[in-house]
């Protein structure tokens, strides 16, 4: 169960006082699994012992983080934490973070016989015009004896004279079976006896992102340390394919109400948004063979008319429901 935020066993016992993204993350360029011809050139830099400025572009939960952490402990080793400012720009992305906190570290000496300091920007994108502006010019400035890792989703959010003064790496979703293979080794070393399927769940709702994998699986394990396809569902608030299967199907063959019926379950079943169970329909519905190409077309088409207006402020219920009849529509005419 949850308190205050925290997830507790039935003897209130903290579950998530070392989470196992952290507990299990790489401390070395060399131990990081995925992302090859990215981890080949930071190995090469690794080895030298310096790197120019970075930036690493990508969807969440590729490395990007643990790559920039891992790449300065190799190269610093002891005085890591002395020589690292760690900053995410989400939190603090004006033009005083930038002016202050920023420019005093990278004016300061590296300590422990080092060469040079490293300030880590996570989520570089959400940084405002102006803030970006000043930080290219403290980057040309302290260039010698500072180096810059830059984190981002969309590496087109950045500006162009910063993204030129940065070898640029492009992160992407992991593998299937990458991300199964670290599924496996955190399973077996915390001791979590995992199924086959529930194994195949928490890869079908991590997208590639091996956060979301890692935490869905400890979530389920703080609850029942032998984990079921079931409980991955249950517990990361996705509908399993063959529930959204059956809600297509009711929409062609028993018509608005049954169909409305049907949805309202899986919503309250699996504690979905709209917006949430808009995306997952759209997921499933490829893999439906009982739909036409012409009919996932159109359905794709409706999805985001429906889930633009539920962003801008329309009535879910009401929407919804708008959604139903409209599937019901589309497939009985067929």
């Amino acid at each position: 169960m949850v308190i205050g935020g925290r997830f507790k066993d039935h003897t209130g016992a903290d579950l998530m006082a070392k989470m196992w993204v952290e507990k299990h993350r790489p401390q070395s360029v060399n131990e990081i699994r995925g992302q090859t011809a990215v981890i080949g050139r930071l190995q090469a830099y690794a080895e030298q012992g310096t790197f120019p400025h970075l930036l690493f572009a990508g969807p969440p939960g590729t490395g990007k983080t643990t790559a920039a952490i891992a790449l300065t402990r190799d190269v610093f080793a002891e005085s890591f934490r002395d020589n690292i400012l760690e900053m995410n720009a989400s939190d603090e992305r004006g033009l005083d973070s930038i002016r202050n906190k920023v420019k005093q570290f990278a004016k300061t000496s590296p300590l422990g016989g080092a060469t040079f300091k490293v300030i880590f920007l996570d989520e570089a994108d959400a940084l405002t015009a102006d803030a970006q502006g000043a930080l290219r010019r403290i980057m040309e400035q302290y260039s010698e004896t500072c180096r810059f890792i830059l984190s981002c989703n969309y590496s087109s959010k950045v500006i162009e004279p910063i993204q030129s003064r940065c070898a640029v790496f492009r992160f992407r979703p992991l593998a299937n079976d990458q991300i199964s293979q670290q599924i496996d080794e955190i399973s077996k070393a915390e001791e979590v006896e995992l199924d086959e399927d529930a194994k195949e769940a928490i890869i079908h709702v991590s997208l590639g992102d091996l956060r979301k994998a890692i935490t869905a699986l400890q979530v389920a394990a703080s609850l029942d340390k032998h984990v079921t396809r079931a409980l991955i569902y249950e517990t990361t608030a996705t509908a399993p394919p063959e529930e959204l299967h059956s809600f297509l199907l009711s929409c062609k063959r028993d018509g608005f109400h049954p169909s409305r019926r049907k949805l309202q379950n899986v919503l309250d079943k699996y504690g979905l948004a709209g917006t949430d169970f808009i995306n997952q329909l759209h997921r499933a519905m490829f893999d439906a063979g009982f739909l036409e190409e012409i009919q996932k077309l159109e359905l794709t088409e409706m999805l985001a008319q429906v889930d633009f207006r539920l962003v801008e402020g329309g009535g879910e219920n009401l929407q919804l429901d708008a959604m139903c009849s409209n599937i019901c529509r589309q497939l009985s005419e067929k």
